[in-house]
């Protein structure tokens, strides 16, 4: 039985106007509804979020993904 080795790739957004743990929590949500997306950790008093996906994303996806959650991609 081989073993499959998958590569991830993982990218830091900029990302403006987070202030707590609920935004944290949205921002997280709405990019981790992208397709290929595999984790996602936002830190808001940073103010980035860390992603790591099976494959590089469409920055205007992710943009838009942080407008859906009310935020802004920097």
């Amino acid at each position: 039985m081989a073993a499959e080795t998958q590569t991830e790739l993982t990218t830091v957004y900029q990302v403006k106007g987070m202030t707590c743990g609920h935004c944290e929590g949205a921002v997280s949500g709405e990019i981790s509804a992208l397709p290929g997306v595999t984790s996602v950790t936002a830190v808001a008093k940073i103010g980035e979020v860390t992603v790591v996906s099976a494959a590089p994303l469409d920055r205007e996806a992710v943009r838009a993904a942080v407008d859906e959650a009310g935020y802004e991609l920097v």
